[in-house]
């Protein structure tokens, strides 16, 4: 009893945290639920107490039977007498008692049943609504706590939780509270009370056999616990982590996976990764045999036990009746099995205080900087003068990195002041400070000579308006956009904003205007229109403080024009503090702040600092490529716009950016959230998306090679299926012993079932470990492989299928984990089950309707609702909250979108709104969760009542059939507990088969893809290849549009040839077609029309991979793998094992060696995910020293430089350069100083060349480049 208290204690402690949050009222629902929990968990035990009277009514009915068929004897004041008045005395010297009633008795058990069924059915629906109800307001109180309290923390805390993470906790973690507060504590409370009611009628009815019984019974409830929590663990997802981010990150890098050939080397990795998934499940459907089997041997060894032990207490010492003996084994053996049932709710009891200590402890957490407070002075009159006095910083994440380093810098007010400086030199960080992002570990910030810490937060963020280099629009229209700077604003103030902004002429030319949707993270607008938006937004605010971070360095050069002449609108009258990489855009500040080591070096005008030649000399010096100092000077007072950016085209970024998004939504179901573009896409392929469930022969095909698996499987499943029929049989025999007059024969008999019983055990536990093992071996195999082969077949698609949002990289490595996985549904366990039902019923008919057909039919009737009960209480076991989950999207949206972007909004003041929007998205799922409490109650209510309503029916009529038609009694119970066993068993299985439909479906998509014929082929047969390849190249006539908009001509007939050993230059305008011609190059797509030749080949003849073996490219944004540096240089050349010597070699050659060498690991270093680890300069040499281990006849430098500050441009640059030396190389040029030494410069409009020739030719000839280079004005 003391491991009982310590279970029952150990439960209340897991349970007690998570009701922190409960009002009086839902204290008082709780418990009402308890009382109806306890009381429903009393009906079963009930239930055996008539069950036991009925057993002894029925076999003194057969005794009487047996005597009155002697016509000597007959009954007499209800005891058997002769003929002559004599009492008739049995050989143990008893009387045997007469005049039993059948039918009466029979109908009056059937009342006791429907009576306790009712009281089931109420007690039930309540136990369910209640606490369902209860969970549902707790749950909707917390997730209010919890979003509110993220959104008022400090960016430093942040810093050091990821977005994913904490989306995570609102979504899984929240739920795992929700799982341990709701129906599963009253299913507990129910088993519990169930477990202790039925060890009292045991010990009320038979002290001794209870105590046999609970010897044993622990071994039981021991192994129904285990093999509950074995069922309910999702570890094979877990498992298959490492292999899902293999595929996740080869998918993101598609591009780079194709140009570099990658595709065998990357499916040998994702499929090494595999094997650990595939050997927990192989070990996990091992355990669950074991478990299974065990526990039915158990089972079987404690019927014989209790069953001839109960035989001696009833034949030789009296101390039982049969319906003694039938009552206290069932009602131990029940309890057992109900405690052991417990522990699936003690998982989610644990689980669910887990997650209530991560999400509590960050209700409880006071922010450090709390945005949410009213404290804090707010200022009469605001002149905008900012001051840093002695600060020091370093971020929270990274304690350890000084970032400012007693840093003081005065910005007076109405004065535009531009920090300039190296990157990690600390300009991005004063803006931040500003904001109040973090406060300073010494030192203060000051505005108007008041501590900025002193102030009001709100009122302090709502005087600033800023602007960044990537700017976070919202998924809703232009105009809430732009009203997102200020509460209140009118439709007429945000016109103006958009006018001071110069974005009002492009607004009025799209077709929604200022209603038109910008698409998640404004993916529906290209970098110019977002960044004008932007500025809009900080100028609807009216603020007095404008902070420019970066705000143009990311823009091409028509883009960046109109947006630095709103910028300079903007600052007008206003403080101003900018920061920026081109030192073009801040010569004409008021005041130049130098920053080096999180210091100020160096203040003063444009001139006077380059008088100085200190730090903004340097700069300006490194930005101009070595040009003749006196002449730079000259030319900055005629601008330095000379230098230029020209960024990669708005569709590929957007593209880009939809990928990712992609990632997230369909990874939560979000499919709802695609902005109206995918809505419209989708639409037009909703026909091509219906896809028919694939047909089984197809799936076992490719589970054709674990036959021998499945057979015996199947052997051991069908051995399992004839276990319950059998017990049955046997049940029945040992009741039917009871009314045998011969001792000697009834003893025999009773030792002969019990052999019996012993020997099924043991055939169980192999025949139970035979099946588990042999169809998780089969299923394992078949996921591996499917996974493997579908892996394989997204690899060989054509880039421009990937383009397709719908098979983004997230939309793909989740149909990789979760399909492949799902068609075992359709195969291997799947099979298991079948066997198994066919079995189980089959024989259990055979046997009902052989021994009693009438009252077969009669079960019969009751079978499917008996079946659907046993789905209904299985689907209890594992919580009904799991399926709130999809409710919550919209709420999921809002808090996903909120996180992601916490920067903007703080920056915007925008909290509370965002915190408004979140809880009003809650309301709907709330209200649907109080309902589905009563449908979950209702339900749960008819799961528990039917078995009873079936017993009364069952009996009642048997009671007739025994006293009408002479059935014998035993037969009544043979066939009752055949058809009922076998109907509940089934129920149970069908809720834990994996669904048939879906595994078919996910087969079908797999199928889809595994059959697509790629429009380019990767294969090394297909297409021609030659020895002697110089690497001339052709563009004809080309014309091209991306197949995901259709609607864009992006290309329109583009000439251009390049020879052997020459450098082409492409420049123009963002979406002209520069980075779309390098993509045709690389055959990612072919043209529409025209064609591209190379050596006088047409690329579409060519074998891809040969063609791609011949081309490096180095890209804007270099991917890098997860792994060392040495291995990402490796990656170079697929086609074979790149020495060591050889990567050092390259490294030597892209001014990588000697920062390598600085490093503990040296070439061993792991780069991150992505190339987190590293710089981008750093990332952009390894990926020059990839391109030259490749030693490629065309080097395609894509762009290469344009996100680069000055210092890491001119190191990669002197790499470029070297590189191209003796390659026929082809570069989209980023600032024109790079491209001047070019053999051919083409200048591209609108997907054309509108001139081509040398730096020098195009300037003497003096059209567009030559407008390009001296004005920055756009090229049309």
């Amino acid at each position: 009893m003391d491991l009982i208290l310590d279970f029952s204690l150990t439960s209340l402690f897991l349970i007690s945290v998570q009701f922190r949050f409960a009002t009086w009222k839902e204290v008082l629902m709780m418990v009402e639920g308890s009382v109806c929990s306890l009381v429903h968990g009393a009906a079963s035990p009930l239930m055996l107490l008539v069950y036991g009277m009925m057993t002894n009514t029925f076999v003194g009915y057969e005794l009487e039977v047996q005597e009155l068929a002697n016509p000597n004897k007959t009954c007499i004041n209800n005891t058997i007498t002769w003929l002559d008045g004599t009492v008739v005395e049995r050989l143990d010297n008893s009387t045997t008692y007469c005049g039993v009633d059948i039918e009466a008795e029979m109908t009056k058990f059937a009342f006791y049943y429907v009576g306790i069924g009712a009281g089931v059915l109420i007690l039930s629906y309540f136990q369910i609504a209640l606490w369902v109800s209860a969970a549902a307001r707790q749950i909707q109180r917390i997730r209010k706590m919890y979003f509110r309290k993220i959104m008022c923390m400090e960016i430093g805390w942040f810093d050091c939780n990821s977005v994913g993470e904490l989306n995570t906790r609102i979504s899984d973690d929240i739920n795992k509270i929700n799982n341990a507060i709701a129906d599963q504590v009253s299913i507990f409370i129910e088993r519990i009370s169930t477990f202790i009611f039925g060890f009292m009628v045991g010990f009320i009815g038979g002290w001794k056999l209870t105590l046999v019984v609970i010897a044993v019974s622990p071994l039981i409830g021991l192994a129904a616990g285990l093999m509950a929590v074995a069922r309910l663990t999702g570890h094979e997802l877990t498992a298959y982590a490492k292999a899902g981010s293999v595929a996740d990150e080869v998918l993101s890098s598609m591009r780079t996976v194709a140009a570099f050939g990658g595709e065998h080397k990357e499916t040998e990795r994702y499929d090494r990764n595999l094997v650990e998934a595939q050997a927990w499940g192989i070990k996990k459907g091992a355990i669950i045999g074991v478990f299974q089997g065990y526990l039915w041997c158990i089972i079987f060894l404690c019927y014989a036990l209790a069953f001839w032990y109960g035989s001696k207490l009833v034949i030789e010492t009296k101390e039982l009746t049969p319906g003694g003996l039938v009552q206290v084994f069932f009602g131990v053996l029940m309890g057992a099995v109900n405690l052991g049932q417990a522990s699936p709710c003690l998982e989610a009891f644990a689980s669910g205080r887990a997650a209530a200590k991560s999400i509590f402890d960050t209700i409880d957490r006071e922010p450090e900087i709390d945005c949410f407070s009213e404290e804090g002075h707010v200022l009469d009159k605001v002149k905008g003068d900012i001051e840093f006095h002695s600060v020091h910083f370093n971020y929270p994440s990274r304690p350890e990195v000084k970032i400012l380093d007693d840093l003081n810098v005065v910005v007076k007010a109405g004065e535009t002041t531009a920090f300039v400086g190296p990157s990690g030199s600390g300009k991005s960080t004063t803006i931040q400070l500003i904001q109040r992002f973090y406060d300073p570990k010494e030192g203060m910030v000051t505005l108007d000579g008041h501590d900025i810490r002193s102030l009001n937060i709100q009122w302090l963020r709502s005087l600033i308006g800023i602007v960044e280099q990537e700017p976070v629009l919202f998924a809703t229209t232009i105009a809430e956009n732009i009203r997102y700077g200020r509460a209140g604003v009118t439709m007429e103030e945000v016109i103006e904003a958009a006018k001071q902004a110069n974005a009002y002429n492009f607004i009025m030319d799209l077709p929604q205007k200022f209603d038109t949707l910008v698409g998640e993270g404004g993916g529906q607008m290209s970098g110019g229109q977002k960044q004008r938006i932007a500025i809009a937004r900080a100028l609807v605010r009216n603020p007095r403080i404008l902070l420019l971070d970066m705000a143009t360095s990311a823009l091409d050069n028509e883009s960046e024009a109109v947006v630095q002449e709103a910028l300079d609108k903007a600052r007008q009258g206003r403080t101003t503090i900018s920061i920026a990489h081109r030192l073009s855009t801040v010569h004409n500040a008021d005041v130049i702040v130098g920053f080096e080591h999180g210091r100020t070096v160096e203040r003063g005008t444009h001139r006077q600092l380059l008088d100085r030649k200190g730090v903004y000399f340097t700069l300006v010096t490194l930005q101009n490529q070595g040009k003749d100092t006196d002449k730079m000077i000259i030319t900055e007072e005629e601008g330095l716009e000379k230098v230029k950016s020209f960024s990669r085209g708005s569709y590929e970024s957007a593209l880009r950016y939809i990928n990712i998004m992609t990632f997230d939504i369909i990874l939560r179901g979000e499919s709802k959230m695609f902005f109206p573009y995918l809505v419209l896409q989708k639409s037009k392929r909703k026909d091509e998306e219906v896809i028919e469930p694939a047909p089984v022969t197809r799936i076992l095909k490719y589970n054709c090679p674990e036959w021998p698996y499945m057979l015996l499987g199947s052997l051991g499943a069908a051995i399992n299926g004839s276990v319950n029929p059998i017990y049955a049989l046997l049940f029945s025999e040992i009741l039917g012993t009871f009314s045998i007059q011969d001792l000697d024969e009834q003893r025999r008999q009773i030792n002969g079932i019990c052999i019996l019983f012993v020997s099924i055990g043991v055939l169980s536990f192999f025949s139970q470990f035979l099946q588990g093992y042999s169809f998780a071996k089969s299923g394992e195999l078949l996921t591996r492989r499917l996974r493997k082969v579908g892996f394989q077949a997204m690899l060989k698609q054509e880039i421009g299928w990937f383009d397709n949002p719908i098979n983004s990289p997230g939309a793909l490595t989740t149909r990789l984990a979760t399909d492949a996985s799902m068609v075992q549904g359709a195969t291997g366990s799947q099979i298991g089950m079948i066997v198994n039902s066919l079995t189980n019923i089959g024989a259990s008919f055979i046997i009902a309707y052989y021994f009693s057909w009438k009252l077969s039919l009669v079960v019969t009737c009751f079978l499917p609702l008996i079946g659907l009960s046993g789905v209904f209480q299985a689907k209890m076991l594992t919580g009904f909250a799991n399926e709130d989950k999809n409710a919550l999207e919209a709420a999921g949206q809002v808090s996903s979108e909120a996180l992601s972007n916490i920067r903007t909004i703080a920056g915007l003041a925008k909290e509370k709104h965002f915190v408004s929007q979140y809880e009003e998205k809650l309301q709907a799922p709330y209200k649907r969760a109080k309902q589905k409490a009563h449908v979950y109650g209702i339900c749960f209510a008819f799961a528990q009542c039917v078995i009873f309503m079936a017993f009364a029916a069952s009996f009642r009529y048997g009671g007739y059939l025994v006293s009408n038609e002479g059935l014998p009694y035993m037969m009544v119970f043979r066939v009752i507990s055949a058809l009922v066993t076998s109907a509940t068993a089934l129920g149970r299985a069908s809720s834990f088969t994996p669904d048939y439909a879906k595994a078919k479906i996910a087969a079908a998509q797999l199928f889809k893809l595994l059959d697509r014929v790629p429009k380019i082929s990767l294969s090394k047969t297909e297409g021609h290849s030659w020895d002697d390849f110089k690497g001339r190249i052709e563009f004809k006539g080309c014309r091209f549009t991306y197949p995901s908009r259709p609607d864009i001509q992006v290309l329109r007939g583009l000439e251009v040839s390049v020879h052997p050993g020459q450098t082409l230059a492409f420049v123009g305008s963002s979406g002209c077609g520069k980075s779309t011609s390098v993509q045709l190059l690389e055959r990612f797509y072919d043209p529409d029309e025209g064609q591209v030749l190379i050596d006088g080949h047409p690329s579409a003849s060519i074998s891809v991979p040969f063609l791609r073996s011949h081309i490096g490219i180095v890209s804007q944004e270099p991917v890098l793998f997860d792994c060392s540096i040495a291995e990402n240089i490796q990656y170079g050349d697929n086609s074979r094992t790149v020495s060591m010597e050889e990567i050092i070699e390259a490294a030597k050659k892209a001014y990588l060696h000697d920062f390598v060498m600085t490093l503990p690991d040296k070439y061993e270093t792991q780069v991150g995910a992505q190339g987190s680890q590293l710089s981008r300069g750093q990332k952009q040499r390894i990926a020059i020293a990839r391109a030259i281990v490749r030693n490629p006849k065309i080097l395609l430098l894509d762009e290469a430089t344009s996100a680069l500050d000055t210092e890491s441009e001119k190191v990669v640059q002197a790499a470029l350069d070297e590189a191209r030396q003796g390659r026929t190389c082809i570069v989209i040029a980023h600032r024109l100083s790079t491209i001047q030494t070019a053999d051919i410069i083409a200048v591209m409009s609108q997907g054309v060349v509108i001139e081509k020739g040398t730096h020098e030719e195009l300037m003497a000839r003096k059209a567009a480049y030559y407008k390009l280079v001296t004005t920055g004005a756009p090229i049309s």
